[in-house]
């Protein structure tokens, strides 16, 4: 149901207040709302084309002061101020309480989603293309420092017979959480084949409670802030704050103790596959090993094998003869069978 509900007024009395401020008794409240009721649309109607983002009203019994929030503040105060001159009197003609009206410039225009559900809706009576405005509007959202940004249209979008929705969104935009300062806008784009609806939403970081600084003992900083300022060199807030000026300053990290300091690692930085206080062989000509210590030249130790030599015989006078005394036993043992097979 969250996002059935309009965003300001979910968060009323949270962290946003009232866009109308008065007290009247029962009897009187009718009045007093219609009252603003045509003050609002008196001032929208004469100042469509000055970028209005916001009407506050303030009343008493006898006066009303009126915070006209514009990107065109020119365009409402007029040369001379003879344009608020006008208006002042019309409202007084009104009301017949005394008027005072004060102009506020808003200076950041793409942050406002009224004016740029203002800006879309002019480009689709322009007959600019839905998409690109759309597009458009939300990178110059984000450009600006938005956290997260949302636009929808609904209608004929492109003149097509059959009416539907498109959105485009970027970012965070937390309908439900109550903290995240959501601004909505909304307004129809009056075109020649029907009216096409835009809403807007944007949100703009979270705002804290009161007391949250004294129990943080610290500035609120966004996350988009923090890595802001990391990234120029600046002073972060925060416990990732805390953790890198710990490692060189020594500091708590908001009560979680002093950062202990790592033992180095042996043998240096990355770990490897292998022992790092192993000697490796020499790896180059110089006898240098890759430690960069100097080796003796080792030579190659080659085992050489005697050659075979022929056997050693006995030269006698019966070298060769079977029986003889230069003969072998094999071959004496070879002739006795004969002898027995003869006899």
């Amino acid at each position: 149901m969250g996002q059935k509900v309009h965003p300001g007024g979910m968060r009323v009395g949270v962290i946003h207040d009232w866009k109308s401020n008065w007290y009247t008794g029962t009897k009187e409240f009718p009045e007093a709302l219609l009252e603003d009721i045509k003050i609002r649309e008196h001032i929208y109607n004469k100042l469509s084309h000055a970028g209005l983002s916001d009407v506050l009203i303030r009343k008493d019994k006898q006066r009303i002061t009126i915070d006209i929030y514009t990107a065109r503040p020119g365009i409402v105060i007029g040369k001379s101020g003879a344009e608020v001159d006008a208006l002042r009197k019309e409202i007084h003609g009104m009301t017949h309480k005394n008027v005072h009206i004060n102009i506020n410039e808003i200076k950041r225009p793409e942050l406002d989603a009224k004016l740029v559900a203002q800006s879309i809706a002019e480009q689709l009576q322009n007959r600019v293309s839905f998409r690109r405005a759309m597009k458009r509007s939300l990178a110059s959202a984000m450009r600006s420092g938005a956290h997260g940004v949302k636009v929808q249209c609904g209608g004929r979008l492109g003149g097509t017979e059959m009416s539907r929705s498109e959105s485009y969104s970027e970012g965070r935009v937390p309908l439900h959480t109550i903290r995240a300062d959501i601004d909505y806008g909304f307004v129809e784009a009056k075109t020649t084949f029907g009216r096409i609806g835009v809403k807007v939403w944007i949100n703009k970081g979270e705002i804290m409670p009161e007391g949250f600084e004294s129990v943080a003992q610290q500035k609120e900083t966004r996350l988009g802030d923090q890595d802001t300022a990391r990234r120029l060199g600046g002073r972060t807030e925060g416990l990732s704050a805390s953790r890198e000026s710990s490692r060189s300053r020594a500091q708590d990290r908001e009560g979680l103790g002093p950062v202990q300091k790592r033992r180095p690692r042996r043998g240096g930085g990355k770990r490897r596959g292998t022992q790092d206080n192993v000697e490796r062989p020499r790896t180059d000509e110089e006898a240098v090993s890759a430690e960069g210590r100097e080796q003796p030249e080792i030579e190659p130790q080659v085992e050489e094998t005697p050659a075979a030599q022929p056997p050693v015989r006995d030269s006698g006078p019966g070298e060769g003869v079977p029986g003889g005394p230069g003969g072998s036993p094999a071959e004496e043992s070879a002739e006795e069978p004969k002898k027995d097979a003869e006899s």
